[in-house]
């Protein structure tokens, strides 16, 4: 594949800085259900469902970036990276199921309002507010927060647990001042809007690529446009974009070319072309090229025909 080492280099970091976060929030999440627990206060409890949720996506990150690393085989051609994308997606499916149980908790709340220690929520939720920062601050400086889904997910897992910390405190202070035994039902909604809607992004995200969609970060006008300006390309058909896991695009596509070009010349054209897609977030592609008088249709996007079994197939 060649161009990969970047890619590498961010993969360790990140596996090194999901490891300290694991460790952390995994410890602090058994405090924060403890004292949950031991408070009778919901919104500490959803927090710490929330951070539970944190760990796993957490761990199952590692897994992912520790699994990714396999080595591609006959069986997997591409490795196993790919089960990052499984991950995120089975971690989002998981935030949506905590945040409807804890919509259900507080409705049945909201109704008779249990008596709830106040003043060791109030420390406990304050702790866990540092200690998301704490871990925000880890991702932020070592990890790559930006481009690689999993990451983003265990990050933003630990944002929306920053926020969820925020209102079980601001609850906290409610009930002591006010006496609002309302409020640490309110908070836990909170949290679990919080929960849900990033639930929703990781799945959704997750699954476009599982679908073999487009990624965000690659626009196909500006790839087409690239491949037809080369000099020496006729026309371009039959082009497939898509992610094997975040920040891995691949490109397939047929283009048509001068029937007399030589070999060694058609490898210069592929190291253009290679060379300006880069700059497009296309890290790995493959082009067929034809002449002329090729046997396929026109068409860039490729109707394909799943039924027919001569050899060589005409796209309709």
């Amino acid at each position: 594949m060649g161009h990969d080492h970047g890619h590498d280099h961010t993969h360790g970091a990140n596996k090194k800085v999901l490891l300290i976060s694991f460790n952390i929030i995994m410890l602090y999440m058994i405090v924060e259900a403890i004292g949950g627990y031991l408070t009778n206060s919901l919104a500490l409890l959803a927090d710490a469902g929330h951070m539970l949720s944190d760990a796993i996506s957490l761990g199952i990150a590692l897994l992912a970036f520790t699994l990714g690393e396999k080595a591609a085989n006959k069986s997997k051609t591409y490795g196993y990276k790919r089960f990052e994308i499984l991950a995120a997606v089975l971690n989002g499916v998981t935030l949506v199921l905590i945040a409807i149980y804890i919509f259900y908790e507080a409705i049945e709340r909201f109704q008779n309002p249990p008596e709830v220690a106040s003043t060791g929520m109030l420390i406990i939720a304050s702790i866990g507010l540092l200690v998301n920062i704490l871990v925000a601050w880890i991702m932020m400086r070592g990890g790559d927060v930006e481009e690689n889904l999993n990451m983003r997910g265990a990050y933003l897992h630990v944002i929306s647990d920053m926020l969820g910390s925020i209102g079980a405190i601001i609850a906290a202070l409610l009930i002591i001042f006010f006496g609002w035994g309302w409020a640490d039902s309110l908070a836990s909604v909170i949290v679990a809007v919080l929960v849900l809607r990033s639930g929703y992004y990781v799945t959704k995200s997750g699954l476009h690529v599982l679908m073999e969609g487009t990624p965000q970060n690659v626009d196909v006008d500006d790839v087409i446009q690239t491949i037809q300006n080369t000099k020496g390309i006729q026309s371009v058909h039959d082009l497939h974009v898509w992610s094997i896991t975040s920040g891995l695009n691949a490109l397939s596509c047929h283009a048509v070319v001068d029937h007399q070009m030589s070999i060694a010349e058609s490898e210069q054209l592929l190291h253009r072309i290679e060379h300006d897609l880069e700059h497009q977030n296309i890290h790995h592609m493959t082009i067929q090229f034809e002449t002329f008088n090729h046997q396929h249709d026109n068409t860039i996007l490729c109707k394909m025909k799943a039924e027919s079994s001569g050899h060589h197939h005409h796209h309709h």
